[in-house]
């Protein structure tokens, strides 16, 4: 599983900051992982819980280069940070 951290400088409301996690949840759906916004109130910066199944590291890794890749591709204004561990 992993946690991305997103700063959002764009966006001045939570509608906004909305519209952009749900953008990129978007995106992720053919990496096939599970996203969950678990952000607080600042409209400014954003949390998504991400979680797969992968039979050993060596896939794991597979995905988390499709996730760096999406997140690379289409959040390119946005400055960004990924915080994995294996379970």
């Amino acid at each position: 599983h992993a946690i991305v951290h997103l700063d959002i400088h764009s966006t001045h409301s939570l509608k906004g900051r909305r519209n952009i996690v749900n953008s990129i949840k978007e995106r992720l759906k053919p990496v096939n992982i599970s996203v969950l916004d678990i952000s607080g109130n600042y409209a400014k910066e954003a949390d998504l819980a991400l979680a797969w199944l992968a039979h050993d590291s060596r896939q794991s890794a597979v995905i988390r280069q499709k996730i760096e890749r999406v997140l690379d591709r289409y959040c390119g204004e946005l400055e960004w940070e990924i915080d994995m561990e294996e379970i």
